[in-house]
């Protein structure tokens, strides 16, 4: 992976305002990643001082090994999960201008 890549994910997430979330599908899109787990990659190694907390799974969860940690953060921020999954309908950020750049279906 280039760094210019790396940086623009981290510039994405950096940018998924509070009180709203992403999948890692949202944020590869919007960065231009060939993929999701590219995106997982880059938190994990990388996402320490980004709001890994607004990122989730495509159904909405948190990863296993995160959940208590980043449902708290998101309920601290007034994401409110119904059981441990966030709806997207209602918390999904959708950033301006992304619908004229982004597939069709993804927000």
């Amino acid at each position: 992976m280039d760094d210019e890549l790396h940086e623009r994910v981290r510039s994405v997430i950096a940018d998924v305002p509070a009180g709203t979330v992403a999948t890692y599908g949202d944020i590869a899109a919007l960065a231009g990643a060939p993929s999701p787990r590219l995106v997982g990659r880059i938190l994990a190694e990388d996402g320490h001082d980004l709001p890994w907390h607004r990122v989730l799974r495509a159904n909405g969860t948190p990863a296993p090994h995160l959940l208590d940690e980043q449902l708290q953060r998101l309920r601290a921020e007034g994401v409110f999960p119904d059981d441990q999954r966030v709806d997207l309908r209602k918390y999904r950020w959708r950033p301006e201008g992304a619908e004229d750049h982004e597939p069709e279906g993804l927000f």
